[in-house]
């Protein structure tokens, strides 16, 4: 699930930033990665978002995949088909800000590697350390909506939950906050970054590579040059 998603939203986003008019390495025009990223993520987030809430479900409760049939049968009989995006909102609330500050931050960095170092394409090590510092500022500023999307998706389909517990977003972060206190809205950070922080490095390290190399692949192929060519040479 993760790698099909992480791919269609990348390849989102780069078509997104580039039509707005985004140059690589230039540190100028910032806002474009924000915004190409919030769009590109509420497009990946809505696909996957009943297939998330399977998973945290699963491993809440650690259900069969015919248990989790159940759950999921029960939870569209009491609150309709669209139960199935429960969480949505705290998961967009999380991402979207996730992929701005993400997205900015890496740009950004990029940017200022590519230029102290003088060149106008990122290397493998430059990405990874942009994409894992990125990743774990933006990780901590919004874990406090993973908490939450967590806490609404695990309640799908139990019965015994009263109409009076489906809360909002917003008041369900209140009561979280008022019962145990500001740590209740950070607790998982430690795993949350040792998580978030190698994932979003690798991730876009091997993109980034793997994009440097098939667009020279794709230019020699153009030019009419080929391995022989660049081993002869």
């Amino acid at each position: 699930m993760a790698v099909p998603a992480t791919m269609i939203y990348f390849t989102a986003y780069d078509q997104l930033k580039y039509l707005m008019g985004f140059s690589d390495c230039q540190g100028t025009k910032l806002w474009i990665p924000m915004v190409a990223g919030a769009i590109a993520r509420v497009g990946a987030v809505t696909v996957i978002s009943p297939l998330e809430l399977v998973r945290t479900k699963m491993q809440s409760q650690h259900l069969s995949y015919s248990q989790i049939g159940t759950a999921v049968k029960t939870a569209i009989e009491q609150g309709g088909f669209l139960s199935l995006w429960s969480g949505l909102g705290p998961t967009v609330l999380r991402d979207v800000p996730f992929s701005c500050i993400y997205w900015l931050g890496y740009e950004s960095l990029k940017s200022e590697l590519t230029r102290r170092s003088g060149t106008d394409q990122p290397t493998f090590y430059q990405s990874f350390i942009a994409g894992a510092v990125a990743g774990t500022v933006a990780g901590i500023l919004t874990l406090p909506f993973d908490v939450i999307k967590t806490h609404r998706q695990i309640e799908l389909g139990e019965t015994e939950l009263s109409k009076a517990k489906t809360t909002s977003t917003w008041s369900l972060m209140k009561r979280l906050y008022k019962q145990q206190g500001k740590a209740a809205l950070f607790s998982g950070i430690v795993p949350r970054i040792v998580k978030v922080a190698p994932a979003c490095a690798i991730m876009i390290s091997t993109y980034e590579y793997a994009k440097s190399y098939f667009r020279t692949y794709n230019k020699n192929k153009a030019a009419g040059i080929t391995g022989l060519d660049l081993l002869a040479k």
